[in-house]
């Protein structure tokens, strides 16, 4: 297919408490705080303007691919991981970390760990975080360079996004998404626990490359709320991929919308036929358009149309200590 998708852009969740959100990401999963801002548009009538932080976490410039992001607000709802969802995501760590990032999560307060396993021939860490958002380590190769000034030794820090996986109700619709963005079924796997995984890869940069569709019939319904992902975000290079991707999308049936400025990515959405929402983001302007590499993440950055409204908004903000 011409003009695949690059893979995974970013994952959005989110999250109860904005500062256990930074402490957790920041200081347990070592990632870096590159872009404290607040939500553009708020998906929910119960937050009128721009009430809510959206922090993004990832490596040291915000590289597409390593960027999980948040939103964090003490009104949101607890939410249930469950079918029509991405159910978790998955970051690489190299071979030689398994046994240590065992030890640090064992060791979090903050985190429930589970037993080590294995997915198509690769090491699985399974554990939530404090919000019980389900997250993975897994062990692979990655062209993601790890942030060298963060709290994990940069032989065993995560390396950009794995993949993620997605639970939906028909696995074929989904698969049939994926599909018209470029991904093509590598592997296939059955569970003891009448499940089955389903493993899709697209070409690209050697990070952020897989969806696992993960087929398990008597999972609950999931809800939004937080410690569950929002939506998961695919790669495009720039506005022109974008529209090629949106109208093989729209000939196909689906809606999608408008692009809309994020201010570091223009977006597209939809959701599948399962109800799972998808972004499609570009890769310009970036993270490095407002900030310099040493102060991305230390200052809270606002769009142009909120500048002049910036005690407003800081007012209407928990305190935090970055």
């Amino acid at each position: 297919m011409s003009d695949p998708v690059s893979g995974i852009h970013h994952v959005t969740a989110y999250a109860h408490d904005p500062q256990e959100n930074l402490d957790f990401y920041t200081g347990v999963l070592g990632l870096r705080l590159v872009k404290q801002t607040v939500l553009f548009n708020n998906p929910s009538e119960a937050f009128q303007g721009p009430t809510m932080y959206h922090f993004y976490y990832a490596d040291e410039t915000g590289t597409p691919g390593t960027v999980l992001t948040f939103k964090p607000h003490h009104s949101i709802q607890k939410g249930q991981v469950g079918r029509g969802q991405a159910t978790a995501t998955a970051f690489t760590i190299p071979e030689g970390a398994v046994d240590y990032w065992v030890d640090r999560l064992d060791a979090a307060d903050e985190a429930t760990l589970y037993p080590v396993t294995e997915r198509f021939g690769r090491t699985v860490i399974q554990f939530q975080d404090h919000d019980d958002q389900p997250l993975e380590l897994i062990t692979g190769t990655s062209d993601i360079e790890p942030w060298a000034d963060g709290p994990v030794p940069a032989e065993h820090a995560v390396r950009g996004f794995h993949g993620v996986t997605i639970h939906p109700h028909n696995g074929q619709l989904t698969t049939e998404v994926l599909e018209l963005m470029g991904y093509e079924q590598v592997d296939h796997e059955p569970t003891p626990q009448n499940g089955d995984w389903t493993r899709f890869r697209v070409p690209g940069p050697d990070h952020a490359q897989f969806i696992d569709l993960y087929n398990e019939p008597n999972m609950h319904e999931g809800q939004w709320g937080y410690g569950t992902v929002h939506h998961v975000a695919f790669r495009v290079s720039d506005d022109e991929h974008q529209r090629a991707i949106r109208q093989r999308l729209r000939d196909a049936g689906h809606d999608v919308t408008t692009m809309k400025d994020r201010n570091y990515f223009h977006s597209l959405y939809f959701r599948d036929p399962n109800g799972v929402n998808f972004e499609i983001a570009t890769d310009p302007p970036g993270f490095l358009h407002d900030e310099s590499v040493d102060e991305l993440g230390t200052t809270l950055m606002l769009p142009p149309f909120l500048q002049d409204r910036r005690d407003e908004v800081e007012a209407q903000l928990a305190d935090i200590s970055v």
